[in-house]
């Protein structure tokens, strides 16, 4: 089997070799379709866990995903993760294991995505819009563990709903000082004192050290109510 060379090697693409546009509509409208169906039907306090498809399973926020899962679970929670390896298969296993609601989103890609056992659902995906907005549609807060592009266009875009009032507030959490506390430095530094974030938008986040940490936040936030992200019609 030919083996996959990284993005950075390919050419640029001309769009001749994609379907028409209405096929291409119909198959989003599927995926809506058919995810919010199944979503629909389970259960209502639902949170999702971000993070990178490359830890091992020993790594130690690997652990501490799996650890925070069962954690959720204990307090009622069921988890949706990417459900693939790594820190999605951790917060599948740790949900799973514990006896909860274990959601796997998964993507259709040409490398990395490969579905984890652990799921009590398990939804595929071909665009990742469909699926960070099947994420957010049931999801009352999102924990966020080290990871890669992926994972930050999830907490970025998850910050910018959010702030521009999109969807309603619900806690988002970044698992981790050390692996987070450079880039808040920067943002601070930069995009705050640049005027181009407001000193409230720094609160729409909390960063904290690890699993215990995430789970007491988490109850703080939701011990008068529960929100979930969407505004009525």
């Amino acid at each position: 089997m030919k083996k996959q060379k990284h993005p950075s090697f390919s050419r640029f693409t001309d769009n001749r070799d994609l379907i028409g546009d209405a096929w291409r509509i119909m198959r989003i409208m599927a995926e809506f379709i058919d995810s919010f169906e199944e979503m629909s039907e389970q259960p209502p306090k639902l949170a999702s866990i971000f993070g990178s498809a490359r830890l091992g399973e020993k790594n130690k926020w690997t652990m501490d995903a799996e650890r925070l899962a069962a954690l959720m679970v204990e307090n009622g929670y069921g988890v949706i993760t990417g459900g693939g390896p790594g820190i999605m298969g951790a917060g599948n296993r740790g949900a799973f294991k514990a006896g909860g609601t274990a959601i796997g989103l998964n993507i259709a890609l040409p490398h990395e995505q490969k579905p984890n056992k652990f799921q009590t659902l398990a939804l595929r995906f071909r665009y990742f819009f469909t699926r960070k907005v099947c994420f957010l549609k049931y999801s009352t807060a999102v924990i966020v563990y080290p990871g890669g592009f992926g994972t930050l266009d999830e907490c970025f875009e998850t910050l910018t709903l959010i702030q521009t009032r999109k969807i309603n507030r619900i806690p988002v959490i970044l698992v981790g000082h050390e692996f987070w506390d450079g880039l808040i430095d920067w943002i601070k530094v930069t995009l705050l004192e640049n005027k181009m974030i407001d000193e409230a938008d720094l609160e729409l986040f909390k960063v904290v050290k690890d699993a215990d940490a995430a789970m007491a936040y988490l109850l703080e936030c939701h011990e008068d109510f529960v929100t979930k992200s969407v505004k009525p019609l």
